[in-house]
């Protein structure tokens, strides 16, 4: 096992990261700009060091600081949480040339399926179904209209490169697609660096189904069932659930086993997520992130098991602790990701915290890194926490969930607290009758 490790990240991941190698005597390292002199995750790390300006670029972006910081610290490996370089092989090859490990998957597999094409290649290939599409990148304009006019509309035009809900477009008709096609080309450049684009039948009511898979590199592998991401706003989760409340047994033991084969297929290391979308009984494959998920405590709550240990393990060469077998699922896990943001527009809310409170109790977990006087600075993403509950069943964890964000103080800046306490009374959220189009009819209803 590594006897020191490097947290290339901030925030509630980086003490979530801290928190699971002080468990296993592994010491660790911070690393932060400037403006997170203060942040918690600073505070907790056994060592910390800055490494450059606000602008993620100029430091958590930054390859050559990261590696810099490794080599003065004595850091062996890397974790790069979620976001930033957490996906970014050429960083992983970086790292690897230094003789750094990297606690995720190989660079390899990031290039595979960071390209949305070669994702879908692949997956078709290993047996996982995929969405009716194009066969790889549309050049120009008349093919995508061939293509469009055979599949029938309507019909969605993706970046290769994109991700977040980047470089996507809908056509609903013909009428539409020049115009969708052009855009999504344009923000693939502008964005990525990368203006191939591919077509995908557009599915008018699927929810937002996602395996967590993991595997030991050495063709081992496993998967802790689906979590429900469906409720959406502009293609970012705000309340994931496990396990899928529309999923039986027998969907999520095929599912499940078809996405732990491919990734066995592959030799894949460490955590990973194989998103799907899901309708009227049928599984499409849409991508697969290389990496750790926001909102992978539901899984661990499910399941018992500590999925950051497990990456620490298998990075380091040791084996998985746990097999197919012994994953049993239990009860119901709820997560509701908090943005420092004020409705209902939704627009950040940078600030002083002048008090926190974190809810407690059974079956409730606080993943942040807020405290009372911490300024929460106007440069990074929004999240600031994460509530997460677990109970033994559906109606369960929704009643915690409800007592628990009843507890929760966050005051001196708004925030997404008053979304969850509104969707809490609606009946198609606590009967898990939604989609991925719910959340957006319901903000223009109810915050328009």
């Amino acid at each position: 096992m590594f006897k020191k490790i490097l947290i290339a990240n901030r925030g509630e991941i980086a003490l979530r990261v801290i928190r699971a190698a002080r468990e296993m005597g592994v010491a660790t390292v911070a690393v932060h700009s400037t403006a997170d002199a203060d942040a918690m995750h600073v505070r907790m790390a056994d060592e910390a060091i800055c490494i450059g300006p606000p602008p993620g670029t100029d430091s958590y972006l930054s390859v050559s600081s990261i590696i810099a910081a490794c080599e003065v610290t004595g850091a062996e490996a890397v974790h790069p949480g979620y976001g930033f370089l957490s996906e970014n092989a050429g960083f992983v090859q970086a790292l690897e040339d230094h003789d750094i490990g990297f606690i995720g998957p190989t660079a390899e597999h990031i290039r595979m399926m960071g390209d949305k094409i070669t994702a879908k290649d692949t997956m078709k290939k290993l047996g996982v179904p995929c969405v009716p599409g194009s066969d790889g990148g549309v050049p120009d304009y008349e093919t995508a209209k061939k293509i469009a006019d055979d599949m029938g509309y309507p019909v969605i035009i993706k970046a290769t490169a994109g991700g977040g809900g980047r470089g996507m477009k809908l056509a609903k008709t013909a009428d539409d697609l020049e115009v969708a096609f052009r855009t999504a080309r344009s923000e693939g450049k502008s964005v990525f660096g990368n203006d191939e684009v591919y077509i995908e039948k557009y599915l008018t009511t699927p929810s937002h189904i996602e395996v967590q898979v993991f595997g030991d590199g050495k063709g081992n592998a496993v998967h802790l069932g689906e979590r429900d991401c469906s409720l959406q706003r502009r293609h970012q989760k705000v309340f994931e659930e496990a396990p899928g409340p529309n999923i039986t047994p027998e969907l999520r033991k095929q599912i499940g086993e078809t996405c732990a084969k491919a990734v066995a297929g592959i030799n894949y290391i460490g955590a990973g997520t194989i998103e799907f979308l899901y309708e009227n009984g049928e599984f499409y494959f849409i991508e697969m992130n290389t990496r750790l998920q926001v909102e992978h405590p539901v899984t661990e709550c499910i399941y018992g098991q500590d999925l950051v240990r497990e990456q620490l393990l298998v990075a380091a060469g040791e084996p998985m602790t746990f097999g197919q077998d012994d994953l049993v699922l239990d009860g119901h896990s709820i997560e509701v990701r908090i943005n420092a943001e004020k409705l209902p527009n939704f627009s950040p809310c940078p600030g002083k915290v002048t008090a926190f409170h974190a809810p407690g109790g059974l079956g409730v977990r606080m993943d942040s890194a807020l405290y009372t006087g911490y300024s929460i600075p106007p440069y990074y993403d929004s999240l600031i926490g994460k509530l997460i509950v677990h109970g033994r069943d559906r109606p369960e964890a929704l009643a915690r969930l409800k007592r628990a964000l009843g507890e929760l103080i966050i005051d001196g800046v708004d925030t997404t607290v008053p979304l969850f306490h509104a969707l809490l009374e609606e009946d198609d959220v606590l009967t898990g009758d939604y989609n991925i189009h719910w959340l957006e009819k319901w903000l223009e209803t109810n915050m328009g």
